[in-house]
């Protein structure tokens, strides 16, 4: 057991306190004969450089010959990564062919232990891995609310029933406030991301919420993204524009600067999906895209769920790096948040553009359903275009020549905020019922027995007319004509 300066300096110490060599050796397990070296050399230097252990004189040097070293760092750089035990015995057949000796394993384990790990990842990893573990980032952070903004897209792990009854994955849009980590507005739906759901996410997270918990919006200052078309598209470069908001794309295949929603989106997989016992559906990493439960959630179901752990949950808790939580760190400053100049403007740009539409005498028809407004009273007959908003159809946008008009309402509809997919299962399951009454009308009429009234009489062939015709007597003549006229006639008498 090596003793160091300090523990020796300590036994000397109880030494000149007056306590005997013989019981400090017995009470350390130090022999007397090393006590009385270390004595002799702290007298001889008072700075305690004599209690240090002597370092041997060849220490840091090597005796292994430089062309081993070299041919050790060579295998060891190679792709794939080769095992210890496998440059040892390629090193040692080498040093066997050069008559030289051979190293030993934990010397081959040093010598490929002390090459550069910033040149071992680069070498058996590549250029990205290298990258991200050594090189230099500056790490950019916001100075205020809404002064950046950043969108991404996620593919949910979660199985959820399609519009059909199928099982998919639904992908996730979120817009985040890169000073407050709060999240502005998001998306979820199913297939690809398109610039259309960016637009989307983008309008909720710029209008005003009507829940007073969540009261982040605005328009901000720079919208950072990555390269993906939706986020190039020329939709998303006219919204910018308009709303005087810079659109800057992260460098291609560098996703260091989109940590801040990424770490959001590992919140979401490792926080709420799996630690819902409600949440059927959810796939478990290493599963293959296996879903460990049957998937039961509707699209609009997992909305709601999201929305609730968005504003409830994860707006409303300290943040590990700022401290604080990020609805207060947003509203904290009391600034007031930049708008566009005319709503509408933003609806013009952020909201699905249908068809045109003809002003009826009672509203605008549009998805089978009536919205109506006493602004179109003025326009009865005149074409104009309707924009909607894909989460609540209870309202739309009605423009005239490009120019905003006004909102219609749904009468029905307009108390409670539903979907277009909503009204269109809606229509659908009234069309599968009318259709299962009309199958079942129609058995019923199959079954019923046919009506031959009316079915033609086949004309009888000549043959059969013959072997049909028997004589009849003057008798039976007279007869049938009494009967069949009912006279009384003097020859039947």
């Amino acid at each position: 057991m090596q003793r160091s300066v300090q523990d020796k300096l300590a036994l000397l110490r109880q030494h000149d306190d007056g306590v005997p060599w013989t019981r400090i050796a017995a009470e350390s397990g130090v022999p007397l004969r090393t006590l009385g070296r270390w004595a002799a050399k702290h007298r001889a230097d008072s700075v305690s450089e004599g209690l240090h252990r002597p370092c041997r004189a060849d220490r840091g040097t090597r005796h292994i010959p430089s062309e081993l070293i070299e041919a050790i760092e060579a295998l060891a750089l190679q792709k794939p990564e080769p095992t210890i035990a496998l440059i040892h015995r390629r090193v040692s057949e080498i040093a066997r062919d050069r008559e030289i000796p051979a190293p030993s394993y934990s010397s081959v384990r040093t010598i490929v232990s002390a090459i550069d790990p910033g040149l071992r990842t680069l070498a058996q990893h590549g250029d990205a891995a290298y990258r991200d573990r050594f090189e230099l980032v500056f790490r950019r952070t916001a100075t205020g609310p809404n002064e950046q903004w950043q969108a991404d897209h996620t593919l949910l792990d979660v199985m959820i029933l399609g519009k059909t009854g199928d099982p998919v994955r639904p992908w996730l849009t979120v817009v985040l406030d890169d000073y407050s980590r709060a999240v502005a507005g998001y998306t979820v739906f199913i297939g690809a991301p398109t610039a259309e759901q960016t637009a989307l996410a983008l309008h909720q997270a710029v209008n005003r919420k009507t829940n007073p918990a969540w009261p982040v919006s605005g328009l901000p200052d720079v919208l950072y993204s990555d390269h993906g078309s939706d986020f190039t598209s020329a939709r998303l470069e006219q919204v910018c524009l308009d709303t005087h908001t810079r659109l800057i794309h992260s460098r291609v295949g560098v996703p260091q600067g989109r940590g801040k929603i990424e770490r959001f989106y590992g919140t979401i997989t490792t926080e709420l999906l799996p630690h819902l016992p409600h949440l059927p559906g959810y796939i478990p990493h290493g599963t293959n895209g296996k879903p460990v439960s049957p998937p039961a959630l509707s699209l609009e179901q997992l909305d709601g769920i999201l929305e609730r752990f968005i504003v409830e949950d994860y707006n409303q808790r300290p943040h590990s790096q700022t401290g604080e939580t990020p609805a207060h760190r947003w509203a904290a400053s009391g600034f007031i948040p930049r708008s566009p100049a005319r709503p509408e403007d933003l609806d013009l740009l952020l909201l699905n553009a249908t068809a045109t539409r003809k002003v009826q005498r009672d509203g605008v028809q549009f998805a089978s359903t009536r919205y109506i407004s006493p602004v179109l009273a003025a326009y009865v007959g005149e074409q104009v275009t309707v924009r909607f908003n894909p989460r609540d159809v209870g309202e739309i946008r009605v423009y005239y020549n490009n120019e905003y008009l006004c909102r219609a309402i749904a009468p029905e509809l307009a108390a409670t905020a539903v979907s277009l997919e909503e009204l269109q299962a809606a229509r659908s399951k009234r069309r599968r019922n009318l259709k299962d009454q009309l199958r079942q009308r129609r058995s019923l009429a199959d079954a019923l027995p046919a009506d031959t009234r009316y079915t033609p009489v086949e004309p009888l062939s000549p043959d059969s007319a013959e072997q049909s015709i028997t004589p009849i007597t003057a008798d039976e003549t007279t007869e049938q004509t009494a009967l069949r006229h009912g006279l009384r006639l003097y020859a039947t008498d």
